[in-house]
């Protein structure tokens, strides 16, 4: 083709020139989560040296419990924290996706408070929807009620007219009203269980286990794997619904694999780890100003920045108090509510 048409040289120097700076970005951010990672191995009531984290890591020796501290208490903590954050990074990538709304996440459409309040139902009145044991009571209720309201909102985005618009106010409405219903539990219980309930709902990664972890990770994998071999269809989705379907895509059949794919990610990492919030809004907002709206890059990028706020989350909320972990929902809200902030008073300049 000539030097102006379409692939001509220029065209391509471009195209290779963009992907190069992606690349870059995503290698400077694998960097940095790499470095959160050890931090939050070696920051703890007793430090260990980094160079002596990645003797444990590889030859799994250490000086006296130092190994046994590593390998069965941090590190599932810090890997916990990397699969938690990814989860939520690309629940909120494709959920504002295929909504078009930049503050949609699995947190604002109820799923996390959801989850609250079937933990709420296991702390406060000891209700055991499963019938599983004790131990495991509280993560089953949550991801119980975290799939329901799931099934809440794939049951409404398939009535006749069920648009983006109807879908968000249903979520609203969704956290509305298991906000409400875990108020009346909280109102009703005895200082000891509310003190329980406000800890699981601010978040936290200190009963992680490996076998919980793995889980998480399996969820993840899962539905990162189905989502990014439908890339250009959930890019097509950015443009309205009238364009994307003239482009082959069944924009009902996307918008419905989403919210089950994004809710069985999200329902699998609050259940173990508590209400993390922010995440799912903040990081898809920093990957859109970043790489744009092409899903090959955006929802990777969702995914990495997910999980370096939740590991950042974690490292600070090891800092601030000495020799107390604060809820690390606690941290990822101090941090995401001004870039929330930044997101309302960005698009109020574009109107």
């Amino acid at each position: 083709m000539d030097g102006k048409g379409y692939g001509s040289r220029p065209d391509r120097t471009l195209y290779d020139s963009m992907i190069r700076r992606r690349a870059v970005l995503t290698a400077a951010l694998l960097g940095v989560m790499l470095i959160l990672f050890l931090l939050n191995i070696s920051i703890g009531s007793s430090s260990i040296s980094l160079t002596e984290i990645v003797r444990i890591l590889f030859t799994g020796e250490g000086q006296g419990h130092k190994a046994m501290i590593v390998r069965e208490v941090r590190l599932p903590m810090a890997l916990m924290a990397l699969a938690v954050g990814a989860c939520l990074g690309i629940g909120g990538c494709e959920i504002q996706t295929i909504l078009r709304n930049p503050i949609a996440s699995p947190y604002t459409l109820g799923i996390t408070n959801a989850a609250t309040f079937g933990a709420a139902l296991g702390l406060i009145l000891n209700t055991n929807i499963l019938r599983v044991s004790e131990a495991l009571m509280v993560t089953a209720n949550a991801f119980v009620f975290a799939l329901l309201a799931s099934v809440c909102i794939y049951a409404f985005s398939c009535r006749p007219g069920a648009g983006k618009n109807a879908i968000i106010l249903f979520g609203i409405a969704l956290n509305f009203l298991f906000s409400a219903l875990t108020m009346v539990l909280q109102y009703i219980s005895d200082d000891e269980d509310l003190k329980s309930l406000v800890f699981w709902s601010m978040g936290s990664l200190l009963k992680t286990t490996w076998s919980k972890f793995l889980i998480v990770l399996s969820a993840l994998i899962f539905c990162f794997v189905i989502l990014y071999k439908n890339a250009w269809q959930l890019t097509a989705m950015t443009l309205d619904d009238t364009k994307a379907r003239s482009l082959g895509v069944d924009t009902q059949k996307v918008r419905r694999m989403v919210i089950i794919l994004t809710s069985l990610a999200t329902a699998f990492a609050v259940c173990f780890v508590g209400s993390v919030g922010f995440v799912g809004i903040i990081a898809p907002h920093i990957a859109r100003q970043l790489v744009g709206e092409d899903q090959r890059f955006f929802l990777p990028l969702s995914a990495l920045l997910g999980a370096v706020i939740v590991a950042l989350s974690f490292v600070v909320s090891k800092l601030v108090i000495p020799g107390v972990v604060l809820p690390i929902g606690l941290v990822t809200a101090i941090i995401g509510i001004p870039v929330f902030l930044a997101i309302i008073f960005s698009r109020m300049r574009v109107i």
